[in-house]
């Protein structure tokens, strides 16, 4: 991993494959649930799981909502079971939601689907899913992008290399976005 500049990185676990926090200059690291404010950006750091057996098999996993410019993303980390009613709440302002949906290690499709149904967001990227970059032998059992989005009525729709959002004008209607992440 080269290195490269940042404000604030947000851990959600540490996992090894999941934090390269000695690769990032001059940035001000949140691996811990709680409240934080750096140069005018608010992040919020909640409690979950990595597994549905509150942690026994796979750990603990931060889900961190930040806010910036009056539009909330939502980064559910490795989240590994279906969110209670009280996390649901604090999430349901998300703008834009970041979710896994390969299952295996981390919530499955169908989960993530009902999870997206509950939290309302404007913006949907589904993320923790299998690519040709993966090793079959390692990540295999992990469903690709595509089943997803089947589960979510949108069988054709193509990967973008980039999506910008600047302020809360710009956001459409209940969109999903893949990006692509072949580089």
């Amino acid at each position: 991993m080269p290195k490269v500049d940042a404000d604030i990185v947000t851990v959600s676990h540490q996992h090894k494959d999941h934090n390269q926090t000695a690769a990032v200059c001059n940035g001000v690291v949140f691996d811990f649930p709680g409240e934080y404010e750096v140069k005018g950006v608010k992040v919020f750091g909640y409690q979950s799981y990595h597994d549905q057996e509150q942690g026994q098999k796979r750990g603990e996993n931060i889900i961190f909502k930040i806010i910036i410019n009056n539009v909330v993303l939502t980064h559910l980390g490795d989240l590994g079971h279906l969110p209670e009613p009280a996390l649901i709440d604090e999430l349901e302002d998300t703008d834009v939601l970041l979710i896994p949906v390969g299952g295996t290690y981390t919530i499955d499709g169908q989960t993530a689907k009902k999870v997206i149904e509950l939290i309302k967001p404007s913006i949907t990227i589904p993320m923790h899913y299998q690519t040709d970059k993966h090793n079959p032998a390692e990540f295999g059992q992990l469903a690709k992008v595509e089943e997803f989005l089947k589960l979510m009525g949108k069988d054709a729709l193509a990967p973008i290399p980039k999506f910008e959002i600047k302020t809360e004008e710009d956001l459409p209607e209940n969109e999903l976005v893949v990006l692509d992440i072949a580089k």
